[in-house]
């Protein structure tokens, strides 16, 4: 769903903007995925990306209402339950913090089944192990591969790279 004529790969770099306007630093993105939408044929293909973010001393839900303020600035409303939206932020991992606390689940309860997470994860950090099971990104992957996904590239105005080292 277009927000402003804007979609896609252009709606998650000035997403991306938003959020960096926000204080919250952007230290590495991957290149933007496309996947079918969910449920398939009601609205276009999904445009994804993961993003490693520096969030200070921020907490899971303080990070949450910051991204929840992102998208409802690019449009977005909660009136349906994985219905059609602008723009759809998630907190994938919190630094390896696994909690429900504030009603903020880390990591992701369904990251692991998903291929448009999985794959840009993959290819942002494929180091990543989920802190639950500790199974490796690539071997999550394998278990989702015939989810369609294809990349498209870097995101306009980011250059996909891997975290570094402080």
């Amino acid at each position: 769903m277009p927000f402003g004529g804007v979609s896609g790969a252009d709606l998650l770099s000035q997403a991306l903007g938003s959020i960096s306007a926000r204080g919250v630093l952007v230290r590495a993105v991957s290149s933007a995925w496309e996947s079918e939408a969910q449920p398939r044929g009601e609205q276009p293909d999904y445009v994804n990306a993961v993003a490693l973010l520096d969030v200070g001393t921020r907490t899971p839900e303080e990070l949450y209402d910051q991204l929840a303020a992102t998208e409802h600035a690019f449009g977005r409303t909660r009136s349906v339950h994985w219905g059609p939206r602008t723009l759809d932020l998630d907190i994938v991992d919190f630094a390896g913090i696994v909690s429900a606390d504030g009603g903020i689940i880390t990591p992701h309860p369904r990251m692991h089944e998903r291929a448009f997470v999985l794959a840009p994860l993959a290819e942002l950090d494929p180091d990543w192990r989920h802190p639950v099971t500790h199974a490796p990104v690539a071997a999550l992957l394998r278990k989702v591969e015939h989810q369609r996904i294809r990349r498209l590239g870097a995101l306009p105005g980011h250059v996909a790279q891997l975290p570094q080292d402080d």
